[in-house]
């Protein structure tokens, strides 16, 4: 458990753990909604002259669930900060506060020095003495500003955040589409989809062409869909995991620990995520046992296993003596993402010939059919 965190802000923890299962509640909605049988997407052929368009037919529907979570996550991801800060100015005063000065305890998103400026100094009379002007607490604040970003500063985590807060608040929740976040021809398999070029951020609607062929040719592609966020105001259609886990990491990462510290982050950061549905007699024992790895993460890594176990089945399959696809599926069922992931990396990547590469996956695969046969063959006697 950090060191840094003192008592009065354990219940930040808490908070930020709370915004990470409500993420993870996102991710498990979006990975039912992107691994579904019927699939995100019908396509169809429409011939254009000496060509053939592939065009949208159909969009699967998004939950309705999905931006009721996202608000909540990212209220609760606001309230982390703003809870902070209200018990860091009680603290530095040395009481509570009174009704009109507790109004006035807020986080500004200034994306220019002039505005924050401007906030320094609004009702400066009835504001904290640790909210006034000049103040380490407003020093520290003033570090965590959009403004200081020169490049774009919009796209601050804390100006994103307020962004979405605010709209949630007043209007309706995060508005979410799906868009195409990759596309590539099946015989140009890049090492990694971040090696493809980036899509426009524009959410796909019916009608749309995605492609373009000569009449009579066949190019098999891959698409990956994926589901994005508005950001309002803006014509922005970030990856909707992506924009939560980015928020959220400053959160956890940065603009807590500064404004508990005043200092550069210190270590270790705080937990991801510990077991909050349940009472602890030791706080910072269940803080230190929780998890480093975020809501997000888990979401790569959840579809990442779910797309390997079906090209291990095709592979494995492949090999003299192996099982059959069923018994290679359910053993790779019972295994867990990580193990998935781990058996898939054996495997050495290759754009060419090579004998050495060859025989090394040969070797592999031949290790992963004795897995499977061995979970067949104890299958098989545990049914008797």
């Amino acid at each position: 458990m950090p060191h840094w965190l003192p008592e009065r802000h354990l219940g930040v923890a808490a908070t930020l753990s709370h915004a990470d299962e409500l993420i993870g509640q996102v991710g498990d909605l979006l990975f039912a909604y992107q691994t579904q049988a019927q699939g995100v997407l019908g396509l169809r052929e429409v011939p254009a002259g000496s060509f053939s368009r592939t065009v949208v037919g159909s969009v699967a529907p998004i939950p309705r669930k999905v931006p009721l979570l996202v608000a909540d996550a990212l209220v609760a991801l606001r309230a982390a900060l703003e809870h902070t800060l209200f018990a860091e100015v009680e603290f530095l005063d040395g009481a509570p506060l009174d009704e009109k000065a507790a109004r006035l305890v807020e986080i500004p998103a200034s994306d220019t020095y002039e505005k924050f400026e401007e906030w320094t100094k609004k009702q400066l009379r009835n504001r904290p003495p640790s909210l006034r002007a000049g103040s380490e607490l407003v020093r520290r604040i003033d570090r965590l500003q959009p403004f200081h970003r020169q490049s774009d500063p919009q796209t601050h985590p804390l100006a994103r955040l307020v962004l979405h807060t605010n709209h949630a608040k007043h209007r309706t929740p995060a508005i979410t589409a799906v868009r195409l976040a990759a596309m590539y021809q099946d015989n140009q398999m890049p090492r990694s989809v971040r090696d493809l070029p980036p899509r426009p951020e524009e959410p796909l609607r019916v009608g749309d062409v995605i492609a373009e062929t000569p009449i009579g040719t066949t190019i098999p592609v891959t698409l990956f869909p994926t589901i994005g966020i508005n950001r309002p105001g803006t014509s922005r259609w970030p990856v909707l995991m992506q924009e939560l886990d980015e928020i959220s990491h400053w959160v956890r990462t940065q603009a807590v620990p500064r404004l508990v510290t005043g200092t550069e982050p210190p270590e270790p950061a705080l937990r991801t995520r510990y077991e909050i549905a349940v009472g602890h007699q030791d706080e910072r024992h269940a803080m230190s046992m929780g998890s480093t790895t975020s809501a997000a993460d888990r979401q790569i890594q959840r579809l990442g296993a779910a797309v390997v176990r079906t090209d291990l089945v095709g592979l494995i399959g492949q090999v003299d003596g192996s099982p059959s696809n069923q018994q290679i599926a359910a053993w790779l069922a019972q295994l867990t993402d990580e193990e998935v992931l781990d058996r898939m990396s054996r495997l050495k990547v290759t754009h060419s010939y090579n004998p050495g590469v060859m025989l090394h996956n040969v070797e592999v695969l031949e290790g992963l059919r004795d897995e499977a046969l061995g979970f067949a063959h104890a299958d098989a006697r545990s049914c008797r």
